[in-house]
């Protein structure tokens, strides 16, 4: 069984402007951080970003938005992120808030080849008014919202094999067990050193390695 694993600046090269890239992780935590710092090297721009939130204290995706290499954020919430706010305010970015559950549910849409989502949450507020369709559906009013794809998805991982079989540690799954799903290429960063393939117990496999396209080993 060939492996899958490849090296940092090949797993970046693969992005290309304009692209849009599905980032795993909640304020970092399951976030592919060598992979930011790869991306600001090689100098990608215009990229569309979709993940849990704008980053914290200089985490996450905050770089890359403080770069202005980011031209729209699809999120849950940026809060402690100034950088996006003022990116927003100066017109050089994008931003399109989502429920948290709504996105989750927008990604596995994306993945599962289904149309979109119907959802209550968020009727009568900003996110009816600017990113949803209000539709009324057996007797109820609904908000439909379209799915989510990428071109690209980057996930942080615990363990992995060397077919792409993906262990995540607590709370570092959030969103990187739905996302593999819902892009073209995907990737994940490994903090433990990668097993030969055959070798994880199969009962703790979150996302299996069939729809994981390459592996990077992060220095242990």
């Amino acid at each position: 069984m060939k492996s899958k694993l490849i090296d940092l600046s090949t797993a970046v090269s693969i992005v290309k402007d304009n692209d849009t890239i599905l980032f795993g992780g909640f304020y970092a935590i399951g976030t592919p951080i060598i992979v930011l710092e790869e991306i600001m090297k090689q100098g990608q721009k215009n990229l569309t970003i979709v993940t849990n939130d704008g980053g914290l204290n200089g985490k996450g995706v905050y770089h890359l938005i403080d770069a202005g290499r980011v031209k729209k954020l699809i999120c849950s919430f940026c809060g402690p992120t100034p950088s996006v706010y003022e990116a927003v305010q100066r017109d050089e970015l994008e931003l399109e808030l989502v429920p948290q559950g709504s996105l989750a549910e927008r990604i596995r849409a994306g993945g599962y080849g289904l149309g979109g989502i119907l959802t209550q949450t968020g009727l009568g507020t900003i996110i009816e008014e600017k990113w949803a369709q209000r539709v009324h559906l057996n007797g109820r009013d609904w908000l439909y919202q379209t799915p989510i794809r990428g071109n690209i998805t980057y996930v942080e991982a615990d363990e992995a094999d060397e077919f792409g079989n993906l262990i995540f540690k607590n709370s570092q799954r959030n969103f990187c067990t739905v996302m593999p799903y819902a892009s073209d290429v995907v990737i994940a960063s490994v903090s433990k050193p990668i097993k030969k393939a055959g070798s994880l117990d199969p009962n703790k496999i979150m996302v299996p390695g069939i729809v994981v396209d390459y592996i990077i080993q992060q220095e242990v």
